[in-house]
């Protein structure tokens, strides 16, 4: 029997977050997340038998890698319109068996309003981008979506605002005669965290455009989110000590 999935309520309006970043985002960083995602992840997505939930589905790192490494049927859950493009791209390029295991849902978890329709989520690269409050309503949304018994691994967010500018240069890559880059800055600005991420295209003649995008971030502890996921029902996965990544399983009800 498959899971049901409940209905939606009113949903808020599409968001056009990323809407730069999207096309720049694959060739500049998607190579070293698909690895990194795999090394995270793979063996557990490998696991799954009911489902896997990707929150925060991005261009599809995450939800490639469960169809490749599972037979479970996948929920990708991406709100943001220029992510989702990309991963519908994809999506369309899979041979139609792989296709028919994937739903994509283009709000945020709380409103797809999923319900028992995997026993396997990830969430990564995505925490962090969540205001407080926004990251106090996903917990019972994976609750929900997950059943009894499910595990959730999850990138946290960093732990404190950083101390001073951070800098971090993106590998230039070359399409065709153009070459593409770009670089990440992070700034604490009161109790969050200030990103700024800079685009260029450079072909013979020099740069061919630029363009920048801003997000804020808002550090938590590892510790913080213990707590508030403990809040409603999640407990720590034995065997799970990588600081990279939180791993917690939903109990069981008595």
């Amino acid at each position: 029997m498959r899971p049901v999935t409940a209905r939606a309520p009113a949903h808020r309006p599409q968001t056009d977050s990323y809407a730069v970043t999207a096309e720049f985002y694959d060739i500049l960083q998607a190579d070293e997340d698909e690895a990194r995602v795999r090394h995270l992840y793979g063996r557990e997505v490998a696991k799954a038998r009911i489902g896997v939930l990707d929150i925060g589905a991005g261009t599809g790192r995450v939800t490639l890698m469960s169809l490749a490494e599972s037979q479970a049927d996948v929920h990708a859950v991406e709100p943001a319109r220029a992510m989702r493009t990309s991963l519908m791209t994809r999506l369309a390029a899979l041979p139609a068996r792989q296709r028919e295991r994937v739903t994509v849902h283009p709000h945020a978890l709380d409103e797809a309003a999923l319900y028992a329709v995997a026993d396997v989520a990830v969430c990564h690269n995505t925490v962090a981008c969540l205001p407080p409050s926004a990251r106090l309503a996903l917990w019972p949304a994976i609750g929900a979506a997950l059943v009894p018994g499910g595990s959730l691994f999850l990138e946290l967010p960093p732990a404190r605002l950083p101390a001073r500018n951070v800098l971090r240069v993106l590998p230039e890559q070359r399409v065709g005669e153009h070459v593409y880059g770009g670089r990440i800055v992070m700034s604490a600005a009161g109790n969050r965290i200030r990103t700024r991420v800079d685009y260029w295209v450079r072909g013979v003649e020099g740069v061919l455009r630029e363009h920048t995008e801003r997000f804020w971030m808002w550090p938590a502890s590892r510790t913080q989110v213990i707590d508030d996921l403990a809040r409603h029902g999640f407990v720590p996965l034995p065997g799970h000590d990588d600081p990279a990544f939180l791993a917690v399983t939903l109990r069981a009800p008595w």
